[in-house]
């Protein structure tokens, strides 16, 4: 008896071992398997991923190629970028050098396939002391490279590097990080734009700007200063939505201050008298006035439609006009707020893993991306070795 159409049009889902699941599709009328670890609402989505992608003409088959044979092969034909274009002999000599001695050892044996940005992450944090940042940042660069590679190739979906702590070149951030009072003139600098709030989050949240523009009013504890990070903006071609943070450290709660809640709790009294056609200076209980459900902190358009999402290129650009304006570095992007107020936090003598937790990070790669020193941080040290150095060398 032919086997019936699930809830899942051209695929079914079975178990497969504890929090695993054999999904089974067809695309084209070829027939396809592939298991998914997770949960099984987690391996509806990824079967209806696999259907949508084979509809677009973008379906990646499933393939036990490992790490180790991608290296070899992407080496073999000569490590082409982007662009097609072969490097030299003595360059490409030494890519497979730094992928056999640095990338093989630790993700070799894994399938290429399976590969997510954790597993880069746990790479990149194996770095650490082990080398210059220069040759941790040209690892990253090539290894990038080969992997984009395999996405042309069809044998992956997506690049999960995309999704992994960025390794910044030697010295990268030096001006990126703004100290305590920098951050607070940068905020205040947006006061009369459209993107304050979001500034404002992003800046002492230390959220990502996908994160902060994913937030939705029930994300927030008024009560109590909390707020709950659990969903980040994900944009393709075509496609706006929302997806899990990309491990499991990025789903988070934690407090705010009392002026950013004071400054959200405001905010949120204009969507009401938005949503109750109420305009400002009359007088009436707001707590009676309900948003739609998945109403969103910042929605895009004209904020009429509390649960589009908005297009966070588009934030980050005037982001970068707006900064300009106020005369700080053309290098800073919206991004570099999260590394400004993790190291404030630092200097200021929280404990990494408190910070850690508080903006979804491992605490190795924490210190390694963001730990970057300010003057006011350098002066700091110096005053505590100072309380030291006074009673040694006052001695006779």
């Amino acid at each position: 008896m032919a086997r019936k159409k699930g809830a899942y049009g051209n695929g079914s889902i079975e178990p497969s071992g504890k929090n695993s699941w054999r999904v089974r599709y067809r695309i084209d009328g070829v027939r396809y398997a592939k298991i998914v670890e997770g949960t099984k609402t987690e391996a509806g989505k990824e079967l209806r991923r696999l259907l949508h992608a084979g509809d677009e003409g973008k379906h990646v088959a499933p393939d036990k190629m490992t790490v180790d044979a991608w290296i070899d092969h992407w080496i073999r034909i000569g490590a082409p970028g982007r662009r097609k274009k072969k490097v030299g002999r003595r360059t490409l000599e030494g890519y497979g050098q730094k992928l056999r001695t640095h990338v093989k050892p630790v993700l070799g044996k894994k399938v290429l396939q399976e590969l997510q940005a954790i597993d880069i992450d746990k790479l990149y944090a194996g770095f650490e002391g082990k080398m210059s940042e220069t040759t941790a940042h040209h690892v990253h660069t090539v290894f990038n490279s080969c992997l984009s590679a395999a996405v042309r190739k069809k044998l992956l979906a997506r690049n999960p590097i995309g999704d992994a702590e960025r390794i910044p070149a030697a010295g990268e951030f030096d001006h990126d990080v703004l100290d305590d009072a920098e951050l607070a003139r940068l905020v205040a600098g947006f006061k009369g734009s459209p993107l304050y709030p979001i500034v404002a989050v992003a800046a002492f949240t230390g959220a990502r700007l996908r994160e902060v523009i994913a937030l939705m009013w029930d994300d927030i504890d008024f009560e109590n200063r909390i707020i709950t990070v659990s969903r980040a903006v994900e944009e393709t071609k075509g496609y706006r939505g929302t997806k899990r943070p990309k491990t499991e450290r990025g789903i988070r709660t934690f407090k705010i201050d009392d002026n950013l809640a004071k400054m959200l709790a405001a905010h949120r009294e204009k969507q009401q008298r938005l949503v109750a056609g109420l305009p400002d200076g009359i007088e009436v209980d707001l707590s009676l006035i309900r948003l739609p459900a998945g109403a969103l902190l910042f929605p895009g358009g004209d904020g009429t439609y509390l649960t589009k999402l908005r297009d966070a290129r588009a934030v980050s650009r005037t982001f970068k006009r707006r900064v300009l304006k106020l005369g700080f570095s053309a290098a800073l992007r919206l991004h570099d707020l999260r590394g400004s107020h993790e190291t404030v936090l630092l200097d200021g003598g929280v404990s990494v893993h408190v910070v850690a937790e508080r903006c979804g990070h491992d605490p190795a790669i924490l210190l390694r991306n963001y730990a970057k020193r300010t003057k006011k941080a350098d002066a700091a040290a110096a005053d505590v070795i100072g309380t030291v150095s006074a009673s040694a060398l006052s001695q006779k």
